[in-house]
């Protein structure tokens, strides 16, 4: 399975928590879908992210080879408690090369009362550092955390 990863599982440490075996594939973004952070916190201090279908935005990850059906299995779970579920994408490397990918994404859009996780958000800012994504993508996490979304 080839996971896109945006959450907090971008960052290589906290992907290798849940999946040991799981193997960076390539840099990719989902286009038309932006974030947003509609989630209760689930022990986290503010609202934690999901995409959703925004025209125009794009949300930027990791893609990661997943093999292990028992570690997809605990990646669902720990997704899950997070309130997202499994949904298919079409992810877009650096090459403009289209795949299939699995990620999550919360059930339904909206925005909780709180602003964004700050501890979730630099788990996310730190994935995104790790893989070099664009500089746009990470001034909008670090906005994320000064003043919300």
């Amino acid at each position: 399975m080839q996971y896109f990863a945006y959450t907090a599982r971008i960052e290589p440490e906290a992907m290798a928590e849940v999946c040991p075996s799981a193997s960076f594939a390539f840099i990719a973004h989902l286009p038309e879908w932006g974030l947003s952070f509609p989630l209760e916190g689930n022990g986290w201090n503010g609202s934690l992210p999901s995409a959703t279908p925004e025209p125009g935005s794009t949300v930027w990850g990791a893609v990661y080879t997943i093999e292990d059906p028992n570690e997809i299995g605990c990646l669902d779970d720990v997704e899950s408690e997070e309130g997202r579920h499994r949904a298919e994408a079409e992810a877009i490397d650096r090459m403009g090369r289209r795949h299939t990918v699995v990620t999550h994404v919360a059930p339904t859009s909206g925005r909780a009362g709180t602003e964004p996780s700050p501890e979730y958000v630099g788990v996310m800012l730190r994935g995104s550092r790790h893989w070099s994504l664009p500089a746009g993508w990470i001034a909008g996490l670090e906005d994320a955390l000064g003043t919300g979304f």
